[in-house]
């Protein structure tokens, strides 16, 4: 099943095939690497142990944020879950300010009894440097794999950084589920020993997840900011219309209320107010 179609899209094709000449044409000063002074947030390598039906992730990232920036760096050894406990996963868009094409994403997988797992795939900046698009393109950073809680990666968006986020369900079968977790781990696990480079085109925050679930390549794993809008039309984010759907998945502002209560708390509100406004979704003349 195609889950992802490609739409033309000239002026967009013709800017990526520049990009990418340009990519072809950049010299590699060295392999990818494990060992720099990372930027604190990316610096440790999550390691992944997975048998048969059970797995533990580790060091889970669980900062706290204020408008200020971190007020606690907090790491949790490793979470040990189950792929029979997955019950749901969660899409995350964070736009870009500024731009309507830029955007990042990340996933929320929930298990049984309102337990969240989340995954962000980043480029690995170094201490002191900062993201660029362009540098991407050009095996600048290398790619971070970061398991950390819904709690740290949403509050991290919403109060430190002040951008809004969409939180969107996921309409994929069990197995899928499944199946996705698993890539995700295993390619995880890869990174432990072989490092790979990040680039803005082939292998980004959206373009990564992508290739974990089997789709076929689209405009919107590089125009990041329109991945949502994608995933509607190819039935995967589900709702009676894309902007029904997106001003449901308006998270921002209740996100940002659940800093101020306890942590162990944030999975089980978060996953209430996502529940209620998909059952709300489904009253009548709506």
């Amino acid at each position: 099943m195609t889950w992802f179609a490609a739409h033309p899209l000239r002026p967009a094709f013709a800017s990526i095939a520049l990009i990418l000449v340009l990519g072809a044409c950049a010299s590699v000063t060295g392999p990818p690497r494990a060992d720099r002074d990372w930027y604190p947030y990316l610096g440790r390598t999550a390691q992944v142990e997975l048998e048969a039906e059970r797995f533990s992730v580790g060091p889970i990232s669980d900062w706290s944020y204020t408008r200020e920036g971190p007020t606690a760096e907090t790491y949790h050894a490793h979470g040990d879950y189950t792929l029979e406990a997955l019950r749901g996963v969660w899409f995350v868009l964070e736009p870009q300010p500024g731009s309507q094409l830029a955007a990042h994403t990340l996933l929320l997988f929930e298990f049984e009894g309102d337990r969240l797992l989340g995954l962000t795939i980043e480029a690995r900046r170094e201490a002191g440097e900062e993201y660029s698009a362009l540098a991407g393109v050009f095996n600048a950073f290398e790619l971070a794999y970061v398991w950390g809680t819904a709690r740290d990666f949403l509050t991290r968006r919403t109060v430190m950084l002040d951008h809004e986020v969409f939180v969107y369900p996921v309409a994929i079968t069990a197995e899928q589920r499944r199946v996705l977790l698993t890539r995700l781990l295993e390619r995880t696990q890869a990174l432990e020993s072989q490092p790979r480079f990040y680039n803005t085109i082939t292998s980004n925050c959206t373009n990564e997840l992508a290739k974990a679930a089997g789709f076929n390549w689209a405009p919107a794993f590089v125009l990041t900011g329109r991945s949502d809008e994608y995933l509607f039309r190819r039935g995967i984010i589900p709702g009676e219309s894309f902007p029904a759907a997106h001003q449901r998945a308006d998270m921002t502002d209740f996100i940002t209320g659940l800093n101020t209560i306890a942590a162990e708390r944030f999975d089980a509100e978060l996953l209430r107010e996502l529940r209620r406004r998909g059952a709300a979704s489904l009253a009548p003349g709506e």
